[in-house]
């Protein structure tokens, strides 16, 4: 290849790199994951040249969604080896951390982190075939083309998927909005370390339980009265970021999840418009149990 040729292809690379790396943040949930996939297909691509692709943009595509889809059979499988295995590396372990938080907080909030944590609770196929489908509105033929799958299978494969991601059917909209007017406030105050913020919010008599995974080595496992939970709560702020509201077991709850690999949860209860009752759960059965969906 030229350097002509080479600075050319290059450059049609670069103008597809966005788009190429919205699908695989949505594949992969991560920004370090999904510049290594579009950086993969920049590898392949400059080995093999354009000749021959009619339409670049769709091969560069179709391409990153392979190397997605290899990556997310991987890490399921990692993922099952630590179920049967202690002494198999655990997933969180051997995941690569993005190297920019602020940055990885802006991609998670431009998709939304609770639909990250949806979409990694499906199958390596079904969040292919969700992905590609639903958020970017390619047609089944070509994701079978992808799946080596029947346009049909595909298609239930998508339809399996959206029902997943809805999940639970919602409370009633007038008490979802009030609740996620509640959380939106909670989690405001939370990351400005505003602790009167955090007691408005709270009801005067709020329990909090805190199962064994989430509790510090000689922490309180429950916690009672606004102003108790207020002030500990200030000391995580630093989570804040990768907080977000989820519907959980079918009331707004939050979900923390780094990455959009769930690692706690919250659910809540609510009484005359505040937090009720908190449960934060980290334990990965219960974690798995869990019904939730993006709102």
């Amino acid at each position: 290849m030229t350097a002509e040729n080479s600075n050319w292809l290059a450059a049609r690379f670069e103008e597809q790199r966005p788009h190429l790396r919205a699908v695989a943040y949505r594949m992969l949930g991560s920004s370090g994951e999904a510049d290594d996939a579009v950086q993969e297909a920049w590898l392949r691509l400059s080995r093999t040249g354009a000749g021959g692709i009619d339409n670049l943009g769709g091969w560069l595509t179709t391409t990153v969604a392979r190397v997605c889809l290899d990556a997310l059979r991987s890490r399921k499988s990692l993922k099952e080896d630590s179920l049967d295995n202690d002494e198999a590396p655990k997933p969180a372990a051997i995941r690569d951390r993005a190297l920019n938080p602020e940055q990885e907080t802006i991609m998670a909030d431009s998709v939304g982190l609770a639909l990250l944590v949806v979409l990694d609770r499906l199958e390596p196929a079904e969040r292919l075939a969700f992905v590609m489908h639903d958020m970017f509105s390619l047609p089944f033929d070509e994701i079978a083309s992808m799946l080596g799958r029947s346009e049909p299978a595909v298609r239930q494969l998508a339809s399996r998927a959206r029902r997943r991601v809805r999940g639970v059917p919602p409370p009633p909209a007038a008490d979802l909005s009030e609740q996620r007017r509640t959380v939106d406030a909670f989690i405001s105050a939370l990351r400005s370390g505003d602790v009167q913020g955090i007691i408005a919010v709270l009801d005067p008599e709020v329990v909090v339980h805190i199962d064994a995974a989430s509790a510090r080595p000689g922490g309180p496992r429950e916690i009672h009265g606004a102003e108790a939970w207020a002030r500990g709560a200030v000391n995580f702020s630093r989570y804040a970021p990768f907080t977000q509201p989820a519907l959980v077991d079918g009331t707004v709850g939050l979900v923390y999840a780094p990455d959009g690999h769930l690692e706690r949860a919250m659910k809540l209860t609510y009484a005359n418009g505040k937090i009720a009752t908190a449960e934060i759960i980290a334990d990965p059965a219960r974690l798995r149990a869990l019904e939730l969906s993006a709102l």
